[in-house]
Formats: structure tokens, sequence, C-alpha cells
């Protein structure tokens, strides 16, 4: 196998929960190939370096295996190789999110008359 669409790798080495998210994240940019934007229908192939931000993380990674089929964790992580400055970034940012706490983080759409008490209470600090 050596012809399977962006989108579809990038559901298939588990950057995106389903299929239509990864179509999305190339659509808008999120994803890019050597520093270009590129299509959904994009062919893959190995070596090529993509540029990945899934929301939560952004990922610098080189494309060592090719599937269409979407496995388990470990199966998935054989399909690519993260850069080292990818990993000390994530590592770093991971590290600075859990030293400091976003306030609005905890709430989930529009806030409650409980949440804006406590938002209030934390700007009057």
């Amino acid at each position: 196998m050596d012809n399977v669409r962006i989108d579809k790798w990038l559901w298939a080495a588990r950057f995106f929960k389903t299929r239509s998210l990864a179509s999305d994240a190339v659509e808008t940019g999120k994803v890019k190939l050597d520093g270009e934007r590129i299509k959904p229908a994009r062919a893959v192939r190995v070596g090529d370096k993509l540029a990945i931000d899934n929301g939560s993380d952004a990922w610098e990674v080189r494309v060592l295996g090719i599937s269409d089929k979407r496995g388990g964790a470990p199966v998935a992580r054989l399909l690519y190789e993260e850069s080292a400055a990818s990993i000390a970034r994530r590592t770093a940012e991971h590290e600075r999110r859990k030293l400091f706490h976003e306030p609005g983080a905890d709430f989930k759409g529009r806030p409650t008359k409980r949440d804006r008490r406590q938002l209030g209470r934390f700007h009057d600090e």
C-alpha cells in the first residue's frame, strides 16, 4: 500500500479521533507538508515531513509507514517518528500547563451563574 489520502493516514495514525476531524484540520491549514498547506486528498508518502496541530498539541513528524486502517496505539506509533525538537516542545508545554492552570479551563460552554461568581471572585483578588 503506497497511496493513502493524508486525512485517512492522520486518522489511522491516531492524531485525530475521526476522519472528518482530520479532513477539517487539513482543510483549515492545521496540517502542513514541508511548510505548505495541502488538501485532504493529497497522498502521503514515506519520508514526508508533517507539521500537525490537533488542537491540544503540535507535532512535527516524519512518515515511516503507510496505513489506511486504524489500529491500536502501539501499531499507530510505528507509522511516524516525532522529531526531537517537537518532543521537547510538547514536554515543555505539558509542564507549563501543569504549573499554571487556566482559570476558565474547567468551564464547558456558557458559564452558569455560579461559574460567573467564581470568575468574579478570581478577578477581584
